[in-house]
């Protein structure tokens, strides 16, 4: 049984809501990738979107982003519609995706990626505020900011995707598997930052195939399977839940 979007946390979503997405469809040459997304964000909260290979996870963030346009559905944030929005203008707004891959800037240096990132207008005034937050954040970046991003690890540019993201001071960080191809060690630190991101008040909408340590920080989550939302609750409820335990945690 699914919880409705009011049950989150017992209050009116309406009020609250920072993000409200219903009915995204989307077809990749003609076959359906996503074809009912609806997921709520609450301000100040972290919502998770869980699910297996192909289950239409990416596809449905980047169309809240703007990177892909939906052909069904609306996209609300914080009570203005940005349905069909183009990803410039969504940043401009507040959103900023960090996408699955690990997107830098190859020949660029740490310095110039960030930079770069911190020049949208929302956040230009304050470029050098939020480049020193972003070394504070991720030392090893600081150390290596003279370094082109093609030489760092897939750990530090996994860090650096999330510092060009920050760059753009959202309101709501969208992360797209953040923690694929990471050591346990890095995979910890990751989830770490969203708690402490999401403590300094950053909304967080958290896509993840890790789904022991997302639903363990979610305060929210929904189950994607074959581009529909199948299941939703609180994420330490959908942790004990059986058909989740046996879907994607490998238990019974």
């Amino acid at each position: 049984m699914t919880a409705t979007p009011g049950e989150q946390s017992g209050g009116n979503p309406t009020d609250e809501a920072l993000l409200r997405v219903s009915g995204l469809a989307y077809d990749y040459a003609g076959v359906s990738a996503v074809s009912n997304c609806s997921l709520e964000l609450r301000r100040g909260k972290i919502a998770a979107l869980i699910g297996g290979n192909g289950a239409g996870k990416s596809t449905s963030v980047k169309m809240i982003a703007g990177a892909l346009r939906s052909r069904s559905g609306s996209i609300m944030l914080d009570g203005r519609d940005i349905t069909g929005l183009p990803a410039h203008k969504v940043v401009e707004l507040g959103i900023a995706l960090v996408p699955e891959g690990r997107l830098v800037f190859q020949h660029l240096t740490v310095r110039e990626n960030l930079i770069l990132s911190g020049h949208v207008r929302r956040a230009r005034e304050k470029c050098t505020q939020s480049l020193g937050r972003v070394f504070e954040l991720f030392p090893r970046l600081k150390e290596r900011q003279a370094q082109v991003a093609g030489s760092l690890s897939g750990g530090e540019q996994q860090m650096l995707a999330i510092g060009r993201g920050l760059m753009t001071m959202p309101r709501l960080l969208i992360l797209d598997e953040p923690s694929l191809g990471l050591s346990p060690i890095l995979v910890g630190q990751i989830f770490g930052l969203v708690r402490k991101l999401n403590e300094e008040g950053i909304s967080v909408l958290l896509v993840e195939q890790n789904v022991h340590h997302t639903l363990a920080i979610a305060d929210y989550a929904y189950v994607l399977e074959k581009g529909r939302v199948v299941q939703e609750g609180e994420g330490r409820r959908l942790l004990n839940d059986p058909k989740v335990k046996e879907a994607y945690l490998g238990l019974v």
